[in-house]
């Protein structure tokens, strides 16, 4: 069996879980401004509570993107150095492959498209299949206008979407049939990143990625928008 401990910080909502033979403990913080001085305590508190120490983990697990380009940098960061010092192995998940499996684990959810606000007035999308036991990808995670998310034709005819773009830029998806039963409040979280960690580290014969190997997923370069970049924005 298994013990593989997760981080998940590329939002405004911070979490950590530990998957120990199957069962699940979480922590989260909500509204933090810097998700580096929340994540550590709760780590230690989900070891705390499972009576074990970093070093008998299996592997640590990450949301490695997209998202926040701080706080997929924290949950990199911190897991290169927690995985580093206790010698484990590092397992990247992306962050809209989680919010696939949480639809999943709320309504069995098998075509799935995450939307996950990027700010700047554009969304991080990608498109997913559940099938043969694991999640297919669609369509790869991609940067774009939220009037340019354009998923496949499912198998089954039904796409649930979700993700807090979907509520960010609700003029631009009022036209779209898959939004229609969208689940806005799904998000990245470490529940689901152990979830798949866990499957990638059986996939990897419990191998990963060494700490060194770790590094954010980014889908874009630049992190702000200039004065006058702002300035067009808001012009009639």
């Amino acid at each position: 069996m298994q013990t593989i401990l997760a981080i998940e910080t590329s939002t405004e909502l911070a979490s950590a879980a530990l998957l120990r033979d199957g069962h699940m403990i979480a922590r989260e913080s909500a509204g933090v401004q810097t998700h580096s001085l929340a994540i550590l305590p709760m780590v230690q508190s989900l070891l705390a509570e499972a009576g074990i120490s970093l070093a008998q983990c299996d592997a640590l697990a990450f949301g490695v993107g997209p998202g926040s380009f701080t706080g997929v940098r924290t949950a990199c960061g911190i897991v290169q150095g927690l995985a580093f010092g206790a010698d484990l192995p590092v397992l990247p998940v992306v962050t809209l492959a989680a919010m696939a499996q949480a639809c999943r684990d709320l309504n069995g959810a098998g075509e799935v498209l995450a939307v996950l606000d990027a700010r700047m007035g554009e969304v991080y999308w990608a498109q997913y299949r559940f099938a043969d036991n694991q999640w297919q990808v669609i369509v790869e995670p991609t940067l774009s206008a939220p009037s340019e998310v354009s998923p496949l034709s499912t198998e089954t005819g039904v796409l649930q979407a979700c993700g807090n773009g979907l509520a960010a830029y609700p003029g631009a998806f009022v036209a779209a049939s898959f939004a229609a039963g969208g689940l806005p409040a799904v998000m990245p979280n470490a529940r689901q990143i152990a979830q798949l960690g866990s499957v990638a580290l059986v996939q990897s014969h419990g191998r990963g990625l060494s700490a060194v190997e770790a590094q954010p997923l980014y889908l874009r370069n630049k992190v702000a928008l200039t004065t006058a970049e702002r300035a067009a924005k808001v012009k009639p």
